[in-house]
């Protein structure tokens, strides 16, 4: 599937927001995701947004944009041809959609066994709004990195940038959203996409909620093996990416070529501690 139709009116994103709010039991968020109380209809242009999937192209290295300490910056200093990276595009006031893509994001991330700036992976989040500023990304950014729990070292840039810088980063990744001046609030898809340590698309996750497991997929598809043991690269083996719900899945061959390989192996193992009693009993 080289395209993906993604609903992204704000009402499904309400309904959204208020199960994922429910099904979270009290567990703490980053910010609180709630409904604005004069909330009009979107205009007809707002309720689709498109995801076109451009795998395997290279993102342009030179974009020019401002992190959440206001350092200029290039999106290629972020790709330093080790590690994989994982790049969201949001924006930074955003009253729903954002906020509990981004919320869940910090949530997978807490509970990963990976953290953002070791030798791993980094993570990169661009406001699609160009009137957002740095005093924003660096208040969103300290949000969510206490909720993470791991210290303010995490290696989690929050950027943003005039129109056309945005828009290019967009265009490259295919991302398509759009703007709603009466509301002032911007229809955009929830994606996560996972770039090689060299800047080439390599995957794009979809949803409002990550698994932890999805994220570690794709950051070991996106670093083509360079970051991960060598049992995360079995497991994934058994797993393979399911382009219709935009995630990872169990592989049914991969889960019988493994399960294959752990019954050889205990044969084997049975077999040899048999050969070696038979030898010291003819001994």
């Amino acid at each position: 599937m080289s395209r993906l139709h993604i609903a992204s009116g704000l009402g499904p994103c309400l309904l959204a927001a208020g199960l994922l709010t429910l099904g979270a039991g009290g567990e703490a968020r980053a910010e609180e995701a709630t409904r604005p109380a004069t909330a009009l209809p979107l205009a007809p242009v707002m309720h689709a947004v498109d995801v076109d999937e451009h795998l395997g192209n290279e993102l342009e290295r030179s974009l020019q944009f401002t992190d959440h300490t206001g350092k200029a910056v290039t999106l290629g200093d972020y790709f330093d041809g080790k590690r994989p990276v994982l790049l969201t595009m949001n924006y930074f006031r955003c009253p729903v959609l954002c906020n509990v893509q981004l919320n869940e994001l910090t949530e997978a991330l807490r509970l990963f066994d990976w953290t953002a700036g070791d030798e791993h992976f980094r993570i990169v989040t661009v406001s699609i709004d160009p009137r957002e500023q740095t005093e924003l990304a660096g208040t969103k950014r300290a949000n969510h990195l206490q909720a993470l729990g791991r210290g303010d070292a995490v290696d989690w840039a929050f950027l943003t940038g005039d129109a056309l810088n945005i828009r290019l980063l967009a265009a490259q990744l295919g991302i398509q959203y759009a703007y709603d001046p009466e509301q002032d609030q911007y229809a955009h898809p929830a994606v996560v996409v996972f770039a090689s340590p060299e800047g080439k698309i390599a995957r794009y996750v979809y949803g409002l909620s990550y698994a932890a497991n999805d994220l570690k997929f794709g950051l070991i598809e996106a670093s083509e093996g360079r970051v991960g043991t060598t049992l995360d690269r079995i497991i994934l083996s058994c797993f393979h990416y399911d382009a219709t719900l935009g995630r990872y899945g169990p592989f049914a061959f991969g889960l019988m070529r493994v399960a294959g390989a752990l019954t050889v192996l205990l044969i084997g193992t049975a077999l040899l501690i048999y050969w070696r009693r038979e030898r010291r009993i003819g001994a």
